[in-house]
């Protein structure tokens, strides 16, 4: 028996009866998930494609009762630039993803159900348990991460109840490529959701196991819903960094809301890409300059602390004074009042301590 088969035995364990609004009963006792844009057809005694929802007798079983990763985070590496600034966050992940990046950062956990090689474990944690660590350890946020949420979003659901319940704000870290199901069953429980748009060639969203369209409607959707939406792309030498694929990401993001935040970030290699070379900070000052061309207000260069400039920083469209002072995962200023610059009163998009201002209103379709 292969470990990911010995995995999979053990996961088998640590499960819950799907929540019913993303499930959907076929013929023949198949069954039909909804949670992600796959929207899997899954027969008896099988799983989906993420190999973590099974169908069990007709009826779906998704992951529950364990954690893979726990750890307490600077909100700034989610990436979260407009929402708690210099504040802590409880992450929390499982195991198992949708996609099957060649570049993966996080693939011993996202990838152990595919690869013999990741050596991420469950270890037993209830619900209560992860939003208890939260209250004790005072932090504002926590954030289902590490692998992609979406496949897990039934028991983070369950965590982000216990949560809520103490005031505490909720996140997604996720590849968006989620369904309006998923999104509807979240939203009243989330409130902060990163998107990674990985590229904007549908062959390129193929070979690593998803579909295009499918995240571009997730952004759409999540703006629309009032969702804090922040959308980063890994930018990958060779893979998605041509002038014109990143000018038609810039320009897809500025459609919904030129105040959607872009983080354009550093590859560095790893995974089944260890040999591809690591990503020059002169990419990410041209990718900086397209999204501030195609008219975003807010352009964040990032995995290279130090060497990118006042591109870590936030800057206030109105006066352009530095409002928010990075270095890395480090806020070393803050001079935002109630979101607002307090040089010209202009309003800062995003989730402050002490206020919530929205994103612009959607572009008319």
């Amino acid at each position: 028996m292969t470990s990911t088969q010995s995995l999979k035995t053990v996961l088998s364990g640590y499960t819950m009866p799907a929540a019913p609004a993303l499930v959907r009963d076929e013929d023949n006792q198949a069954v039909r998930c909804v949670a992600c844009a796959h929207r899997c057809l899954i027969p008896n005694g099988r799983s989906g494609v993420c190999r973590v929802r099974f169908n069990d007798g007709g009826r779906l079983r998704v992951p529950a009762g364990y954690v893979a990763g726990l750890q307490i985070d600077p909100i700034e590496k989610k990436p979260f630039f407009h929402a708690w600034p210099a504040s802590n966050a409880l992450s929390f992940g499982m195991l198992g993803c949708n996609f099957h990046c060649s570049y993966c950062q996080n693939w011993i956990s996202s990838q152990s159900l595919r690869d013999d090689r990741a050596a991420a474990a469950p270890r037993a944690c209830a619900a209560d348990e992860v939003a208890r660590l939260a209250v004790e350890h005072t932090v504002p946020v926590v954030v289902s991460t590490y692998n992609e949420p979406l496949i897990t979003c039934d028991w983070a659901v369950e965590v982000f109840k216990r949560a809520r319940a103490h005031d505490i704000v909720c996140g997604f870290v996720s590849n968006g490529h989620a369904t309006p199901e998923a999104l509807e069953f979240i939203r009243p429980y989330v409130d902060l959701y990163k998107v990674d748009l990985k590229s904007f060639r549908d062959r390129n969203y193929r070979k690593l196991g998803g579909v295009l369209q499918p995240v571009l409607d997730t952004i759409r959707h999540l703006h629309a819903m009032a969702f804090w939406v922040e959308v980063v792309t890994l930018v990958v030498p060779t893979f998605n960094d041509s002038d014109d694929e990143l000018r038609e990401m810039a320009d897809f993001i500025a459609s919904v809301s030129p105040d959607i935040p872009w983080h354009c970030t550093a590859f560095h290699p790893d995974y089944k890409m260890a040999d591809l070379s690591a990503t020059p900070a002169e990419t990410l000052d041209r990718a900086h300059a397209i999204g501030r061309a195609a008219g975003l207000r807010f352009v964040y260069a990032g995995n290279l602390p130090g060497r990118v400039g006042e591109r870590e920083n936030t800057a206030c469209p109105g006066c352009d004074g530095t409002l928010i002072r990075r270095q890395g995962f480090r806020v070393l200023e803050n001079r935002l009042r109630r979101g607002r610059c307090p040089d010209c009163a202009t309003a800062i998009p995003g989730r402050w301590p002490d206020a919530t201002i929205p994103a612009s209103a959607p572009a008319p379709t």
